[in-house]
């Protein structure tokens, strides 16, 4: 990792991590809770396809400043001062899972600067009126976003109780952590490095405590601040029929409502084996937006 602190123009600070390269610049949203450690996930696929793969820990994750009452919207401010810091004018952008709102919302917000944005297990609008937000959802996600529209005092202390259990167990217990939210095919995948990775994004998201992973919630529960349906550059939609964190569902509702949108809604596929099965193909369909 190449990890640094840069100053923001409001006076907070944002922990980045810039692989390095030549070729043009993928910005990555993690997914929540997460940060800039989970840049791992996708940074070699990136680089295999000619992309310096550059993420960051969202306002109260690591050692990124809190932003309290933020909207997904309130990522583009962020990630123009990246390409600021980068000197870089144009990019392409890809989150995962509670990431890929907010992948939406910088392409949304600054077109002139993003060529193509890919959702990963990506998650829908809780205020539309056409998606069943918690439905198909494992108890622990409808017991969390249950408490998130309760508000941050329900929110903080439930997120408490969680944090252990996602920042201070061993790899080999990840599986049990989490066992409400993951098919046979996630399950698989939590083994060795990527389970080993995956505690390392959560340890040191959460390393200050629950702010960043309750802000988001509350984001995620709001308004987002940009209207997909307004979106002018090309979107990829990538998203998994057994997915139990974010059901299948939100990919279709994204896939109807992002302007312009390309599916790739896959049968079999959970929250984690359909960005580590297609990453290849992630890459060359993004690569190929700003060619």
């Amino acid at each position: 990792m190449h990890v640094t602190l840069i100053d923001l123009p409001d006076g907070r600070a944002l922990d980045i991590d810039d692989r390095g390269g030549d070729g043009p610049v993928l910005l990555f949203q993690h997914g929540t809770p997460g940060s800039v450690r989970g840049l791992g996930r996708i940074a070699g696929g990136a680089a295999r396809h000619g992309l310096r793969a550059v993420g960051w820990s969202r306002p109260g994750y690591g050692s990124s400043s809190r932003q309290a009452g933020r909207t997904v919207a309130s990522v583009a401010d962020d990630a123009a001062a990246v390409l600021d810091h980068l000197g870089v004018d144009r990019c392409v952008v890809a989150g995962w899972s509670g990431g890929g709102p907010h992948a939406l919302a910088v392409g949304a917000l600054l077109p002139d600067r993003v060529a193509g944005v890919t959702t990963i297990a990506g998650v829908g609008a809780y205020t539309a009126d056409d998606l069943d937000f918690l439905a198909g959802m494992g108890e622990d996600n409808v017991e969390e976003f249950g408490a998130a529209l309760a508000g941050e005092t329900t929110l903080r202390p439930w997120l408490e109780g969680q944090r252990s259990g996602l920042s201070d167990v061993d790899p080999d217990d990840l599986v049990s952590s989490l066992d409400s939210l993951l098919p046979d095919v996630d399950r698989a995948l939590l083994t060795g490095e990527y389970a080993v990775d995956m505690l390392a994004a959560f340890a040191e998201g959460l390393r200050p405590g629950v702010d960043g992973w309750l802000d988001d919630d509350l984001a995620f529960t709001r308004d987002w601040g940009f209207d997909p349906a307004a979106m002018s550059v090309p979107v990829f939609v990538w998203q998994g029929s057994a997915d139990l964190m974010v059901p299948f569902a939100h990919g279709e509702w994204l896939a109807a409502h992002v302007a312009g949108a390309t599916p790739h809604l896959l049968q079999d596929e959970g929250h984690l084996s359909v960005g580590v099965g297609a990453m290849d193909q992630i890459m060359t369909e993004l690569a190929a937006t700003i060619a």
